[in-house]
């Protein structure tokens, strides 16, 4: 008997769906006509242990017990999916062969590996275990997945890896949120002072550009702009450019601060004769942006109909799961296996079938045309998020739904179209002895772009860039009919939005301090993963840590009190982008899980130790919590419970939940 054990109930039905009938359901279970059986898990069955059950003393908070590190690791059986739990032991029991059907990334490695190790399955049907991986619940695609198994035992290091941020979590959230917590206690404050390997570094990012923007101090600044004229009559702009002799007038940045001197500037070069000492026009080609990646997604979306992360999570996991309409959303890379590509024409028909705005821009595509989006070396267990063939059901689809579901669309038409052709014009003048540059971009054919909103197709990244500059060679001469003063002032950097925010925690490098651990990351290491950056916000923000303002994000007073108190370590992304960058070497097998978790018990201790050095009087500002932890009435049992776990170890850490429930 063959025993294929999925994720969740709706992984298990499209598996079922892809094999033969007739079936039978059973509760917790779906049998073949051949004695094979597909079950599943819901979500995480289990999780780590809580501290009382290593010692019952543990049950009470106490700066002396700190730290707990478990000897031995115990996971517990989750509550509310126990009888699922007992039914899968039964049925591995009962089968012969074993088939893990978990989500193709390392939490999805983990949540059934863990299953498998907890019923402790013999070593030879551990061997012969196989993996299957879905990223399209298609049926179609499913029986492709069906007959491509591989061994489980080639995904060992994923699983290691999600182990190893299950534990981290655990260790590092206890410990901390309790002896913190005990700290506020001791200076009069009764909330829980929870600190996560990733929530802290976020809230640290969100309250230092807090900061940042209240100590801005504005700058007015000058630029001055010579009008040009050809003989033909054609008129352009040339920006100045201040020589060596001028940087006793200007900042750090070259910004002119002087205004009589760019008045004098403007005056000198009006009615004058311009020489031009340098013209190239070079004709450049633009290549579509890749498929989205998760965090790529809900950057854009949160750009262009402000949807938090959490939101275009959501909706992501509906069209996966429900419509089947996408492919697996929870993906943290941009690029497509080859052998998708001969899927391409019927995803494309789809497309066009589906009615809506997509549809135009589906019928312009080229489904033969192949880029460089189809690279195996780029991709591991999951792939891009593109539509599937099921895309021709776009009519039935909500409006959010269909902003999300239209985003991915676009994105994936871009690869059928050319590249995005223009030429890129650089003229540099001398008028009066000084330099003036022109650069323009003249658009020569759209091709992916035409797939963009008029508003974007237009957008350049660089404002001074003019659409249209004359052609002309070195030597030519022009006249500069007016010089003009343009009057700026500084601004200070820009609050944090859904979007930026996403953007820093995926790209975390440019904020790490530190210029050994810098070095060290790839410019796509982050904070977090794809599956869980949007609960780490909304875990913030239900903390009352963050707080929205219209589309900005700040720090509330509580969040900002609270990073005062913290070491640099806690409150800079350092530590744990580094702690990314391992873990993600683990999963590849190029770093090891016990060097991991030994430099961070020793790291852990390094921080234990500073927070009971720390007096009691640096929490003495902390604003009293709006829900202070007391007693509830009986009616809301159910809260009370949760609120009574909120002061444990289940509310700090991530305990290896699963969807996306970490606290980090």
């Amino acid at each position: 008997m063959i025993l294929y054990i999925a994720e969740k109930p709706s992984l298990a039905r499209a598996i079922a769906a892809a094999l033969p009938s007739p079936q039978k359901k059973e509760e917790g279970c779906i049998w073949l006509p051949n004695g094979d059986c597909v079950s599943w898990c819901i979500g995480h069955l289990l999780e780590q242990a809580e501290p009382h059950q290593y010692n019952p003393a543990f049950k009470v908070w106490n700066i002396d017990h700190l730290p707990i590190i478990p000897t031995e690791w115990q996971w517990q059986e989750k509550t509310n999916t126990k009888k699922q739990l007992g039914i899968l032991k039964k049925l591995i029991k009962k089968a012969t062969h074993l088939v893990h059907a978990g989500d193709p990334d390392r939490e999805g490695q983990l949540l059934v590996d863990e299953v498998l190790h907890y019923t402790k399955v013999p070593a030879q049907k551990l061997k012969s275990t196989q993996r299957l991986l879905i990223n399209d619940l298609t049926p179609s695609a499913v029986k492709k997945s069906l007959s491509n198994l591989r061994l489980n035992s080639e995904f060992s290091a994923l699983s290691r890896s999600a182990l190893g941020r299950a534990r981290a979590d655990w260790l590092f959230g206890l410990n901390l949120t309790r002896a913190y917590t005990i700290k506020g206690r001791q200076a009069g404050y009764q909330g829980v002072l929870s600190i996560g390997r990733v929530q802290t570094p976020v809230l640290g990012l969100v309250a230092a550009r807090d900061k940042e923007r209240e100590a801005f101090v504005p700058k007015d600044f000058y630029q001055v702009w010579a009008n040009v004229q050809t003989h033909q009559g054609v008129e352009f702009q040339a920006k100045w450019l201040p020589s060596e002799s001028c940087q006793p007038y200007m900042d750090e940045e070259n910004r002119v601060l002087s205004l009589p001197l760019a008045q004098n500037v403007a005056n000198r070069i009006t009615n004058k004769p311009a020489l031009v000492v340098d013209a190239n026009y070079k004709q450049k080609k633009q290549p579509a942006p890749l498929p989205y990646s998760l965090s790529a997604l809900q950057i854009d979306a949160a750009k262009a109909f402000s949807l938090s992360a959490q939101q275009v999570l959501d909706i992501c996991q509906t069209l996966y799961e429900r419509h089947q309409m996408i492919t697996y959303p929870r993906s943290d890379c941009r690029y497509l296996p080859t052998q998708q590509h001969k899927d391409a024409p019927a995803i494309i028909a789809a497309l066009i079938r589906s009615g809506g705005e997509i549809q135009q821009g589906a019928e312009s595509a080229d489904a033969s045309k192949k880029n460089k989006v189809w690279n195996d070396k780029q991709v591991t267990a999951h792939h891009a998020i593109i539509p599937t063939t099921q895309a021709h059901k776009a009519a039935s689809l909500s409006k959010t739904e269909t902003l999300v579901f239209n985003l991915i669309a676009r994105q994936y038409l871009m690869q059928f179209y050319p590249e995005y052709d223009y030429l890129a014009s650089y003229i540099k003048l001398e008028i009066e002895g000084g330099h003036f540059e022109a650069k323009g971009n003249t658009p020569i054919s759209l091709g992916w772009k035409a797939l963009l909103p008029n508003k974007a197709k237009s957008q350049d990244s660089d404002e001074e860039n003019q659409s249209i500059l004359p052609k002309l060679k070195k030597a030519d001469t022009l006249w500069c009919t007016k010089g003009q003063v343009q009057e700026k002032i500084t601004t200070p950097p820009a609050a944090f939005t859904d979007a930026t925010l996403l953007a820093a925690m995926t790209g975390i490098s440019r904020f790490v301090t530190n210029k050994d651990i810098r070095a060290i990351l790839k410019e796509t290491d982050g904070l977090g993963t794809e599956a869980t950056r949007a609960s780490i916000i909304e875990l913030l923000f239900k903390r009352n840590f963050l707080m929205r303002q219209g589309k900005q994000i700040h720090a509330s007073q509580t969040g900002r009190a609270f990073i005062d108190c913290l070491p640099e370590q806690l409150v800079t992304p350092d530590m744990t982008a580094q702690w990314e960058s391992t873990l993600n070497g683990i999963s590849l097998g190029e770093a090891s899980y016990q060097d991991f978790m030994t430099n961070l018990e020793g790291n852990l201790n390094q921080l234990l130790n500073a927070s009971r050095d720390m007096p009691t009087s640096a929490l003495q500002n902390l604003p009293s919590p709006k829900n202070p932890f007391t007693k509830r009435k009986s009616s809301t049992s159910k809260k009370s419970t949760g609120t009574r776990k909120a002061t444990n170890a289940k509310s700090t850490t991530s305990n290896a939940r699963r969807r996306p429930k970490a606290s980090s």
